[in-house]
């Protein structure tokens, strides 16, 4: 069915329910600072965030390659949509009703929308179902096993809303089907009945098993776990993949977690759900598990838009099979981990226990696990110690290896100073062995760290070769000389650096004009000095402090330093900006905004032009206008501007 034209109204009533943060941390981890967040750009590869969002605005925009807009247009550009599907998406996602210019159309359409709203009614009533079951005689064995052999209170039971499936191949079909009048192929849809090989009919899938419902953060019910009370293969079962259920987008009882996760709390993430379910029992209530799937970016990223202390621990069980979920898990995320947008620590609890089964194991067991939460060691030291685990190092076949992926395991870390800190830690720990490193015959720590260093740079080509690739544009226009634009963000930020008594001044039209720098090390600079600002003594020389901390700063990015350290000192023709301050921070203003207007005309118009007007017109219309607008908009500037 093709989508029918939308109403203006719902356009406006989208615009007015939607917060653009919400919708961009589907996507990107972002983090607070200040009024704004920032993140990782989705639109071109970076390993510094230069992504912000702005929930005052609601806008977005990247220093680093220049994407920008509302929430529209994000969902427009990561997903190649159209702006219809953009608008009923998120209609849909916020229960907005949707009016179309097609009255002829509305019922039919109407009905696909609901789709959803239905099979969540189908699944709490569900869910009733199996918590009434659990109660009856036939419930007795899982209401036992909840209560004894788990040790799980009433008031748990309830909260996660534990339930038993009769052992009956057809106790929840008739139940729904023919007492509740629901079609069968909606209960099909969400995942509780299936049909038969023979093509005859159909049968519950889930059979004299105990249900563990599955929430989304909002506390519905979007799927089961459960497990089996007999030998039954297999052990656990979840509910398929279905409209409302995406396992590997899931976190089990994070709808309960995300209440308590704040800049105190740490998420604690354990491999299964009655893991999970003893957590909070015990009173540690940010507990969540991963449905038996690798930990994925996806379910970092919905876990850090409730975790704003941006830390988590890893609590898989203490085996070789725990150890190798805690890699692979690792292994998922690790890039966000290296790039230091999330903390990641390692708790393995031990003589093999998993959580359930510690928080058992002595009347004290909570207040031990709490240490060990606290004790935990950061991933890259859990690592170091799993290299280290039963090798020795005595033997320079082992010390070979070992060395060998510690190199790699550094290469990882992409914060100089971090990577730093390990390299001194890695070459002590080496140290300590009469061995050879890199076929260097030496025992001195130094030399083993300056091995160690040389192996990083070796094996990092890609990096090396990506970060120059990066820096062509800054280094070809370099050679060539500055150019307008880029002149006069100079001026205008050796002006504040050089001219205290302007700074007030310059922020303010800064903030007013919404300026935002467009060469990368121009953004850095600023941003650092936004930062550097509040530390200052007043009564100590404002510019003689702030250009201090700011080559302190900059000095351990020596590639930066040499882009803006022109700007700390004055020459004889700088001199004279300043002695015309105020007209040079006018002129600098006009022209900086100036050519974000002209950039953002011409990407509007490039935008529309690439567009087919009959099978994307509301996309087409969309940029149009807006290339109208702007157009409009700079021919009133420079009417102003003279």
């Amino acid at each position: 069915m093709s989508i029918p034209r939308i109403h203006p109204d719902t356009i406006e009533a989208v615009k007015e329910r939607v917060d653009i943060v919400d919708v961009i941390t589907e996507y990107v981890v972002l983090r607070k600072r200040g009024k704004d967040y920032v993140g990782l750009c989705p639109f071109h590869g970076e390993k510094t965030a230069s992504f912000t969002v702005s929930p005052g605005k609601q806008l977005y925009y990247c220093f680093g390659c220049g994407a920008g807009g509302n929430s529209f247009k994000f969902l427009m550009e990561l997903g190649k949509n159209s702006f219809a599907d953009v608008v009923l998406n998120l209609a849909q996602r916020y229960q907005i009703p949707v009016k179309t210019l097609a009255p002829e159309q509305q019922e039919k359409f109407q009905k696909e929308l609901s789709l959803r709203e239905q099979l969540y009614e189908i699944l709490a009533v569900t869910t009733q179902f199996y918590q009434h079951a659990l109660h009856q005689p036939s419930g007795e064995e899982a209401w036992h096993y909840l209560r004894h052999e788990r040790q799980f209170s009433e008031a748990i039971i309830q909260r996660f809303q534990l339930g038993y499936a009769p052992g009956g191949w057809e106790t929840l079909y008739h139940y729904l089907i023919e007492q509740k009048r629901y079609p069968v192929t909606l209960v099909e849809q969400a995942g509780l009945v299936q049909l038969r090989s023979s093509g005859n009919g159909y049968y519950d899938r889930f059979r004299n098993r105990l249900m563990i419902p599955i929430h989304d953060p909002q506390g519905r019910v979007i799927g089961f776990g459960s497990r089996t009370l007999t030998n039954e293969e297999p052990k656990y079962l979840n509910s398929p993949e279905t409209p409302l259920f995406d396992k590997g987008k899931t976190l089990f009882a994070l709808d309960k977690a995300k209440e308590n996760l704040g800049s105190e709390e740490r998420a604690v993430l354990v491999e299964g759900y009655f893991d999970a379910i003893a957590l909070h029992a015990a009173g540690i209530k940010t507990a969540i598990a991963a449905l038996g799937t690798a930990f994925s970016q996806a379910q970092l990223k919905l876990l850090l838009r409730y975790d704003h202390s941006n830390q988590v621990i890893f609590n898989f069980d203490a085996d070789a099979a725990g150890e190798k979920a805690a890699q692979r898990a690792i292994g998922e995320i690790e890039s966000l981990i290296a790039s230091g947008q999330v903390q990641l620590r390692i708790l393995q609890l031990p003589a093999g226990k998993d959580a359930d089964e510690f928080l058992k194991s002595a009347p004290d067991a909570v207040d031990q696990y709490r240490k060990l939460l606290q004790a935990a060691p950061l991933w890259f030291d859990w690592q170091i110690q799993q290299l280290l685990k039963n090798a020795d190092l005595k033997q320079a076949d082992q010390f070979q290896a070992v060395s060998q992926k510690m190199v790699q395991l550094l290469g990882k870390i992409e914060a100089q100073t971090l990577r730093d800190h390990y390299v001194s830690y890695c070459a002590q720990l080496l140290s300590q062995e009469k061995n050879q490193l890199f076929k260097i015959n030496t025992q001195d720590f130094k030399q083993i760290a300056h091995a160690l260093n040389a192996a990083i740079v070796h094996n990092r080509p890609n990096r090396s070769s990506k970060r120059t690739s990066n820096n062509n544009s800054q280094t070809t226009n370099t050679a060539r000389g500055k150019s307008r634009l880029e002149e006069v963000e100079s001026l205008l930020l050796r002006l504040y650096l050089h001219c205290p008594e302007f700074r007030d001044e310059i922020c303010q039209k800064i903030e007013e004009k919404d300026i935002i720098f467009n060469f990368s090390h121009h953004r850095q600079l600023w941003q650092m000095i936004n930062e550097i600002q509040g530390t200052i003594d007043p009564f100590k020389d404002p510019s003689n402090q702030l250009l201090s901390l700011l080559t302190d700063y900059f000095l351990s990015l020596p590639e930066r330093l040499s882009l803006i350290e022109p700007l700390f000192q004055l020459n004889e023709k700088t001199q004279e900006d300043i002695f015309r301050a105020q007209s040079q921070i006018q002129e600098a203003i006009r022209v900086i905004t100036r050519t974000r207007m002209l950039n953002h005309r011409q990407y509007c118009k490039q935008q529309f032009l690439n567009l087919d007007h009959e099978k994307e017109s509301d996309s087409f219309a969309y940029y149009q206008q807006e290339f109208l607008l702007i157009d409009q908009q700079i021919r009133t500037f420079d009417q102003e501007n003279g």
